[in-house]
């Protein structure tokens, strides 16, 4: 897989809103596939492991415990999970840790509308979230569409243009 030629996208669509003593990212982009394949490379664990900043233990597609294991080049660190909703090919919402994470998959003429709220106990997190789940979805777009390049994951990310990201989301968000 030649990543030479990759680059990020231009930056998603994304607000940064409380939730209690949390705060949550809303990450919104616009994919070309239908939401019936989005919903399988959220899912399966074998696609998963293309272009996610974890492994998941099992199908994410039905309620219940799992564990996503973070991977940093060697360092893993398996995390508990839960799968609290799973309506395909519209709903996925799951426990990572301490996270809260929700993806809505809406039908569009030309795909799937992603929508990702991604909670975190730290505002000062968001714009490196939202700069993580930018490079993980062009990642998957390329997967998609039948030409993957493998994860970026971790501290690889940042020779992807990830501190870049950062910085632009951060702006975005009002210096989160």
């Amino acid at each position: 897989m030649d990543r030479a030629p990759f680059h990020p996208g231009p930056p998603a669509e994304v607000t940064a809103t409380p939730a209690g003593d949390r705060w949550t990212l809303r990450f919104v982009r616009d994919l070309r596939h239908p939401p019936e394949r989005v919903w399988a490379a959220l899912t399966d664990p074998a696609r998963l492991r293309e272009w996610a900043p974890f492994l998941a233990d099992r199908d994410l597609s039905t309620p219940g415990d799992a564990v996503l294991t973070l991977v940093d080049g060697d360092a893993v660190v398996a995390q508990p999970a839960t799968v609290r909703r799973a309506e395909p090919p519209r709903l996925l919402e799951y426990t990572w840790d301490e996270d809260l994470l929700r993806w809505e998959l809406t039908r569009t003429a030309d795909g799937t509308r992603l929508t990702l709220w991604h909670t975190v106990a730290d505002r000062g997190l968001l714009p490196m979230v939202a700069a993580g789940w930018h490079l993980c979805v062009d990642v998957a777009e390329r997967l998609l569409a039948g030409d993957p390049i493998g994860p970026i994951r971790g501290a690889e990310a940042i020779g992807f243009g990830w501190t870049e990201l950062r910085d632009t989301y951060a702006r975005r968000l009002g210096d989160a």
